[in-house]
């Protein structure tokens, strides 16, 4: 008979996690566009921003990608492809613990500079300090699992239990059973990374969602004057027609 906390944790709560990242995203999309943003600080203080947000963002786009491939992609495909499991184990354990520093790093950065910078701190609100915790939280139990679990312990092989049952959850058929003795640090990061999801659209970290791609490959900006009339006295570019 299978524990009632486990069919709590890894069926319940899967799908709880995943109903309020689609339904709060689009309640929020529809009904809090205009607070659909970072709240951007970079006015109060820039020295510490510039060297923890791209250290964090950098970092956690690669610890996103790294969950994406040891989660989505089979151990069959990897052996297929020729990758032995010693090879993977090893790649996996440098690559995860080298962004997650990264990330982790450029979090305190942040955090410290939030503490720091009195107009920062002032603008810090509750829901600021919750979605921090979590977060936080979430890297350092990834951190924990990766370097402590997988590295120090000699090794876990969790594409053999937690990542069917992620896949399992996409297919709307988990086993609770899969994750039954899952080592206490994979159990946990999985149970705080849900919860970060349940509290993503509530936060400012909704603004992931409208990354600016399209900036990348937007046409220039030309801008031309309305009337024949110089407006300024420089003159103009070589190899630029005259307005």
């Amino acid at each position: 008979m299978t524990d009632p906390i486990d069919v709590l944790l890894w069926v319940v709560l899967p799908y709880l996690a995943i109903a309020l990242l689609v339904g709060g995203t689009a309640w929020r999309w529809r009904h809090d566009q205009f607070g659909w943003t970072t709240r951007s600080s970079q006015l109060h203080e820039s020295r510490l921003l510039r060297i923890g947000s791209p250290l964090f963002h950098c970092g956690l786009l690669l610890v996103a990608g790294g969950h994406v491939a040891g989660l989505l992609v089979p151990a069959s495909l990897t052996r297929w492809l020729g990758v032995h499991d010693e090879v993977y184990h090893v790649v996996s354990l440098v690559a995860g613990t080298v962004t997650g520093v990264a990330a982790v790093a450029g979090l305190a950065v942040l955090l410290y500079r939030r503490w720091r910078v009195p107009a920062v701190r002032k603008a810090t609100t509750r829901n600021d300090v919750v979605t921090y915790v979590v977060l936080g939280a979430a890297l350092l139990l990834g951190m924990a699992a990766t370097v402590i679990t997988n590295g120090v312990q000699g090794g876990y092989d969790y594409r053999a239990t937690v990542a069917p049952w992620f896949r399992e959850v996409l297919l709307l058929r988990p086993d609770p059973s899969r994750m039954a003795d899952v080592p206490l640090s994979y159990q946990m990061h999985t149970v705080v990374g849900m919860l970060l999801f349940a509290l993503w659209p509530f936060s400012r970290l909704v603004h992931a969602f409208s990354a600016p791609v399209r900036y990348l490959v937007r046409p220039y900006v030309v801008y031309r004057s309305r009337t024949t009339k110089r407006l300024a006295t420089r003159s103009s570019r070589p190899g630029w027609d005259e307005p």
